[in-house]
């Protein structure tokens, strides 16, 4: 038996499909300003107890952790990158609700 879409699925997929356009790049974790000590003797940062500054991608990929340095340049890009990566996230959300309720209502149209 093939399966009929309702239209409100057709039209939550078409607009899924525009979404996704404008969520490029994507990343999921979050990014972190951390200070640290260097391995330097002397160093005058360090003596004053400034540390050294840098941005760190935290996330996790499967069960896995990781962390990786981020550039002061590429910083605002990491930030659009998760950004989106949450907007992402919650259009995934949206359209699963969606889909179940166009689901529902199908089979509700098929018994009637």
């Amino acid at each position: 038996m093939k399966k009929v879409r309702t239209r409100s699925e057709a039209l939550s997929k078409e607009q899924f499909r525009k979404a996704l356009q404008d969520l490029w790049p994507v990343a999921t974790g979050s990014l972190s300003l951390r200070k640290s000590p260097c391995v330097r003797e002397h160093c005058q940062a360090c003596l004053k107890n400034e540390g050294h500054r840098s941005y760190v991608l935290y996330g996790k990929t499967g069960n896995k952790r990781f962390s990786l340095y981020i550039p002061v340049r590429l910083v605002p890009e990491v930030q659009t990158a998760i950004r989106n990566g949450r907007r992402l996230q919650e259009l995934i959300s949206a359209a699963g609700v969606t889909y179940v309720n166009g689901l529902k209502q199908q089979k509700v149209e098929e018994n009637v």
